[in-house]
């Protein structure tokens, strides 16, 4: 095994620089593939002894023990400390399940270990990905917004920093193969019944698109969501207010922001938010001036504005 790129370790270090202070231990999360690995070793040799390592097993797949032994057993190679952190499903909507009991795990291991944040291999080759991914789904600003360097681990106020945003799928495969890294291929990545393993072979084979450039305006949808999400707070803090038996809601900001009030009030009241394509059915309705209902609630345009409130319980 071989040290990465001096460059590339110095491009990595610059790029974390840029959103992390550098307090603590970094905890990374990786799964055995290309990318985490890459960013393991990119960041053991940027931070030696300042990092830990964490693979979650989903217990999904029988190979995903002997992975979570490969990456381990890297770990010891480098020096750093590592887990495994095992998590159980139940049934329903697995991918959904997974990516929630995995960021959960993950939380838990920071604060048992006090790691000060945590880091992934999402990189421009995923921002375009997904981007593609919910074009062709008919999402809104929140779907096609890309993630951002700095966030927050979902369900948790600990950061989440991702460091290789600016960094190509093609620049993670040149640090495992300069160090020889041995890496876990995920079938899933290459079956054509997943959407974004057909959209990854359609990036490779178009050379006519940018996946950088794509990546980039994912990245800027995120700041016209943050723009959103800044607009509906404040339209939240100025037009909605209690009702005796629910919420009153008068819209003054444009449909996109109205939207976004309207699936915070069906949160606050039902417990759930709901899709955009729910919320933006009441709109129209309401506009319409005529009732409707989402989840537990009824929605009515009343003289005073639109009330939300609990949908009254059936008779049995």
């Amino acid at each position: 095994m071989a040290p990465p790129d001096p460059h590339q370790v110095a491009r990595f270090a610059a790029d974390l620089a840029a959103i992390w202070d550098g307090a603590g231990i970094l905890g990374l999360a990786v799964s055995g593939g290309p990318d985490s690995m890459a960013l393991l070793e990119l960041a053991a040799a940027a931070l030696p002894g300042k990092i830990a390592a964490a693979t979650v097993d989903h217990g999904l797949r029988a190979e995903s023990a002997a992975e979570a032994a490969l990456v381990a057993a890297r770990c010891a190679a480098l020096g750093v400390n590592h887990a495994i952190l095992k998590i159980t499903l139940g049934s329903g909507n697995l991918q959904a399940q997974a990516r929630a009991a995995r960021y959960a795990a993950l939380a838990g291991w920071m604060e048992s270990g006090q790691i000060a944040a945590l880091t992934t291999a999402h990189h421009a080759d995923d921002q375009a990905e997904t981007l593609l991914l919910r074009l062709g789904r008919g999402s809104g600003v929140a779907g096609l917004a890309g993630v951002r360097a700095r966030g927050r681990v979902p369900g948790s106020p600990l950061p989440l920093l991702r460091p290789l945003l600016g960094w190509r799928r093609s620049d993670l495969a040149e640090v495992i193969a300069v160090c020889g890294t041995a890496v876990v291929q995920d079938p899933s990545n290459t079956d054509d019944r997943f959407d974004r393993a057909r959209i990854r072979k359609a990036l490779a084979e178009a050379d006519w698109l940018d996946v950088p450039a794509l990546a980039a305006s994912a990245a800027h949808l995120a700041d016209a969501d943050g723009a959103l999400d800044w607009a509906a707070q404040r339209e939240w803090a100025e037009q909605v207010e209690r009702a005796p038996l629910g919420l009153t809601y008068r819209p003054q900001a444009p449909r996109a922001v109205a939207l976004r009030v309207i699936a915070r009030i069906v949160a606050e009241l039902d417990g759930e938010a709901p899709r955009g394509s729910a919320a933006a059915r009441v709109f129209d309705a309401l506009v319409a001036r005529q009732p409707a209902s989402i989840g537990n609630l009824v929605a009515r345009a009343m003289p005073g504005g639109w009330s939300f409130t609990k949908a009254p319980a059936r008779r049995s």
